[in-house]
């Protein structure tokens, strides 16, 4: 007769198709078969632990049901050379806490390790892993069914990127932040009044230390138990779908934390690091490196991205450090690194690595977007793996970030010297399918807020913000901004405080909000400004050359010809009252949105809006405006008639 909660072996999820798929790196639902499920079998309840560790000499699954001893559950090794270990525990079920004591082939031993599988963690600093379910009861049923219009390339995408752990804190307590349950209304209702189309979330996948931000990724399958279980964060998502906005998360599969209960020398080997530091350390960060040449890690990594776009019905992946994967000698000097089998630098297992990630994602989900932080000039990355990319949707405009945000930290006696950082972005805009990030990155580590980066005084500094979020709406290309920038908060971004939400007393923080949510809403409603952001014929220059004044003016295009909007920008704190700008049309040009006004925080300047064409040509069109630039700021029009 067993003892109680002795193993029972045969029992397992695995076919022979699964583990062939496994050893060639194309099972890409290995959630579905590794890790701890909850089960029946025989009658009997009970979970089943399945884990790859090819290299051990014994594996058992200790926890609070057997008081952490090893020798009371050990598991089987398949005798089909996977290396995969497994074992059904009758009596185990939801909530039981449990580690994997590993004993290598050489009798060594290197501490519990938790489930790379599991689903739910405790929070740290404990480090166990939990048995859990995913049962949850969605009602967004209608955002699924049409989400692939909201995420299409030619649709208006407005991201607003969120730190989970401080987006708000509990009223008293500065150092707790809410839970996932108590911001789903909150966030969902902050993100419907500024009218951003999507929210993206820094890494929600459990991590050891809150300070890294979630980039130090450990549980590949478990969103954070810091803020609630995996059905509280469902429901979260739940709460956005059922508002009509898209749910990205970041995704980190570039380097994972040291931290022993983790992936590292899982077996007694390198099993999902490269062996030789050259190729499985980043100095940068002080981590390991995934071998994406062994076929078994690939799978591993894919199976986590379609398991948050299968299970969690997310709309889209960001995937963090994309050069860091690409380049060998990526932040190493040389004989810090090892060429591949050219004699090159370029790292090939990841190029096919992210060429199949993208390939599975879009192949099951064509509804949904990848989306790549790559910081060079890497070819193609938002082009299919057919014709050589890498095939994410989009791509971070890193380029036009750094060159924009250099540009507005300038005094405006000085821009006129530095034109070309504003325009030559244009010039290689329409190569990838770009998003224009300000992102987290850019407010954080001594950096300053985005209000604390423009020059001059307050009010100065105000309508240079308005200015730059002006650009960005009109520029091609997807729209995405960190949480804070929306009320130009002061201080950079710090992780263990929540935003400062305090400045909404204040009449110019209002207004900046309220220009944010005014320019998602025309960015939104005006085809021209989201229609063709990935193609040449969305754009045109009315004027690029007037530095002296460093001012600039564009239309951007839609589909139909009466799509149209002009964008002109003044970006000194000098007024120009009778400024002329050519236009291909006559009629009447309505002001659609000038950043000087009033209810912004701006002087009040305009052009009572609407500016009448005259029949006089300018800037190689028949027809030009003679308009009102007010200081510091942009005007947005769009032809009223046609003649």
């Amino acid at each position: 007769m067993r003892r109680p909660h002795e193993p029972r072996y045969g029992a397992s999820l695995l076919t022979d198709h699964d583990i062939y798929l496994f050893k060639e790196g194309n099972h890409f639902d290995l959630h579905d078969k590794l890790g701890s499920h909850p089960m029946t079998v025989d009658g009997e309840p009970g979970t089943l632990f399945a884990v790859w560790a090819p290299n051990a000499a014994a594996v058992s699954v200790v926890g609070d049901f057997n008081e952490w001893d090893a020798e009371s559950h050990p598991l089987a090794v398949r005798h089909d050379s996977s290396g995969i270990w497994e074992g059904f525990l009758p009596g185990i079920g939801r909530g039981a806490l449990y580690k994997y004591h590993i004993v290598s082939a050489t009798g060594q031993y290197h501490g519990d390790k938790g489930d790379p599988f599991a689903r739910f963690w405790e929070t740290s600093p404990k480090t166990a892993s939990i048995v859990w379910d995913l049962d949850y009861g969605w009602g967004d049923g209608d955002w699924m069914a049409g989400r692939g219009e909201k995420n299409a390339l030619d649709a208006p995408i407005s991201i607003y990127e969120v730190h989970l752990g401080s987006f708000a804190r509990e009223m008293g307590d500065r150092y707790r932040s809410l839970s996932y349950l108590e911001l789903a209304d909150r966030l969902t209702e902050h993100v419907l009044a500024c009218g951003f189309t999507h929210v993206e979330f820094l890494p929600v996948m459990e991590h050891p230390f809150f300070g890294s931000w979630g980039y130090q990724t450990l549980g590949y399958f478990a969103p954070t138990s810091r803020f609630g279980t995996p059905q509280d964060f469902m429901a979260l998502i739940d709460r956005l779908h059922q508002a009509g906005i898209g749910v990205i998360l970041d995704w980190v599969p570039s380097h994972f934390p040291t931290d022993g209960h983790g992936l590292s020398y899982f077996d007694g080997t390198h099993l999902f690091e490269h062996a030789d530091p050259r190729r499985g350390y980043h100095p940068d960060w002080n981590c390991y490196i995934f071998n994406t040449g062994r076929y078994e890690v690939r799978a591993f990594l894919i199976s986590s991205a379609m398991f948050w776009l299968e299970k969690y019905h997310i709309d889209g992946l960001r995937v963090d450090a994309v050069a860091s994967m690409l380049y060998l000698d990526y932040s190493r000097k040389d004989g810090e690194w090892i060429p591949n089998i050219h004699g090159g630098r370029e790292n090939l297992d990841n190029i096919t690595f992210f060429q199949k990630l993208n390939e599975a994602a879009y192949t099951r989900f064509p509804d949904i977007q990848t989306m790549a932080e790559e910081s060079t000039a890497w070819p193609m990355v938002s082009r299919p793996p057919y014709i050589g990319g890498l095939g994410f949707g989009m791509k971070w405009n890193m380029g036009w970030m750094h060159d924009t945000l250099r540009y507005f930290s300038r005094d405006p006696i000085h821009r006129k010297f530095h034109h070309g950082e504003l325009t030559f972005g244009i010039w290689y805009a329409f190569t990838e399918n770009f998003i224009l990030p300000l992102s987290h990155d850019e407010v954080v580590y001594g950096k300053g807020s985005l209000l604390g980066k423009m020059p001059g005084d307050d009010w100065q500094k105000f309508a240079n913000l308005r200015l730059l979020y002006a650009l960005m709406y009109a520029h091609p290309g997807k729209k995405l901004l960190f949480m804070g920038a929306e009320i130009a908060q002061w201080s950079e971004w710090n992780h263990d405080a929540e935003i400062d939400w305090r400045l909404l007393e204040y009449r110019h923080h209002r207004g900046v909000m309220t220009w944010v949510k005014d320019l998602n809403a025309l960015y939104r409603r005006e085809p021209a400004l989201h229609e063709r952001d990935f193609e040449p014929s969305g754009f045109e220059w009315v004027d690029f050359r007037d530095a002296e004044a460093s001012v600039v003016a564009f239309l951007r295009k839609g589909a139909r010809p009466q799509d149209m909007v002009l964008g002109v920008f003044n970006f000194t704190p000098v007024a120009r009252p009778a400024y002329r700008v050519g236009v291909p049309v006559g009629g009447v040009w309505t002001e659609l949105l000038n950043s000087d006004a009033d209810v912004y925080g701006g002087s009040g300047l305009g052009n009572a809006g609407a500016v009448a064409a005259q029949d006089a040509p300018g800037h190689g069109h028949p027809y030009s405006l003679e308009m009102v630039l007010p200081p510091l700021s942009a005007v947005l029009l769009t032809p009223q008639n046609w003649l």
